[in-house]
């Protein structure tokens, strides 16, 4: 290589500034080529230092538990869903929070009686908030608590319970120190920070629970029952779970429990055998449920507490002073059908036979009872959704 093509050369090399500097009397050409390597100890090139300097992300405290709103010795029994949006009303968006809801308040012991969609209408959030919490214990709204103009759900539950809109001061804390620490506080006008502060905008005697430490939204509640959370399901969830320190839930021995049983034969088949039982369960508190899979068979849901809890029930989270049913004296006859459901336990329909003397039955012996009766099987909830899948 000549003088000036060697020239140029380290000219390129030292225009990238990646190599470490070579002796004066070495030739570029002459580097072999292999990965670059952290320089060792005795090395002229001292090592970078990559230690990150940035500041963690905010994390808050959380709030301290409240006392019962509902009152001592009182829990949470039934429920109610609210959920507020034009989008879900015109099929934009899908409502998946409702059934995420459904399933908490089944974990926790706890019926949900309703769920209500309602457009962005003022109106309407009034009536049925002031309905729904006159009638339940656990009533959680969902969406309608962003910047926009449609986002009215605070100023409506504010007239609703003939309140004034108020800043919460820490509320907006954190949300600006979020913001600073995620460089996205782009609101410069006084329009834009108006509209950003309508998120901390709340009914003036509402309780401001936070529930997470990373997530500055607060879960508002009015009248000890109204709980107000965000409509994006990704927060809904997250902070529903992050509710349940704060809320007052029957103990974990008064919870349902639900037992599943899966049969090949037809809907129609075992419906008189299925009517019988739930007769029969439904003073132990006891639901039975019948679903059927198309080209599969049909699912047999038990919904209910153990004898041991529905005892249990006497205890301090009564909602009222009425005593728990009696616990289920075994189950007695099941008459067999003309497809030979079962093997004929007892009296049901026309006559003869012998009857459970059992005292108490728990939850799975009465799934036991059906299973053999229907000719069926006892299935986890696992296996019930990827039946579903497989048909669907």
């Amino acid at each position: 290589m000549s003088r000036p093509s060697v020239l140029r050369s380290a000219a390129a090399v030292a225009r990238v500034g990646r190599l470490p500097r070579l002796p004066s009397h070495a030739c570029y050409h002459s580097v072999p080529s292999r990965p670059y390597t952290t320089p060792s100890a005795s090395s002229h090139v001292p090592p970078v230092n990559v230690t990150s300097t940035s500041p963690p992300e905010p994390s808050f405290p959380l709030s301290p538990i409240p006392e019962n709103p509902l009152g001592d010795g009182r829990c949470i029994r039934e429920a109610a869903a609210l959920v507020i949006g034009d989008e879900i009303l015109n099929g934009k968006t899908l409502d998946r929070n409702s059934n995420y809801l459904a399933r908490y308040c089944f974990a926790n012991g706890v019926n949900l009686k309703r769920i209500e969609v309602i457009p962005d209408d003022e109106d309407e959030i009034i009536e049925a908030s002031r309905r729904l919490t006159s009638k339940y214990d656990f009533v959680v709204t969902s969406g309608g608590i962003g910047p926009t103009h449609d986002d009215i759900t605070y100023a409506s539950l504010a007239k609703a319970f003939g309140q004034t809109l108020q800043h919460h001061p820490e509320t907006m804390r954190r949300m600006d120190a979020i913001n600073a620490f995620r460089k996205t506080n782009l609101h410069t006008s006084p329009e834009q920070r108006e509209a950003y502060l309508r998120m901390a905008l709340f009914p003036s005697e509402a309780e401001v629970i936070f529930v997470r430490p990373e997530i500055w939204v607060p879960v508002v509640r009015l009248a000890g029952r109204l709980y107000v959370l965000p409509g994006i399901p990704a927060l809904f969830q997250k902070m529903l779970d992050a509710l349940t320190p704060f809320l007052p839930l029957p103990e974990a021995t008064e919870r349902l429990k639900r037992m599943q049983i899966f049969t090949d034969r037809r809907e129609s088949s075992i419906a008189p055998y299925l009517t019988e039982l739930q007769a029969r369960l439904r003073p132990r508190g006891i639901s039975v449920g019948s679903y059927p899979v198309v080209g599969k068979g049909v699912f047999i849901s038990l919904i209910g507490r153990d004898a041991s809890g529905a005892a249990s029930a006497t205890g301090s989270c009564l909602k009222s002073s009425t005593p728990p049913p009696a616990p289920l004296t075994g189950l007695g006859a099941v008459s067999q059908s003309d497809e030979g459901l079962a093997d004929g336990r007892g009296g049901g329909g026309g006559g003869g036979g012998k009857t459970t003397t059992t005292d108490t039955l728990s939850l799975a012996q009465i799934a036991e009872e059906v299973e053999q009766a229907v000719g069926g099987r006892i299935i986890g909830e696992e296996e019930v959704e990827s039946v579903k899948q497989v048909s669907e």
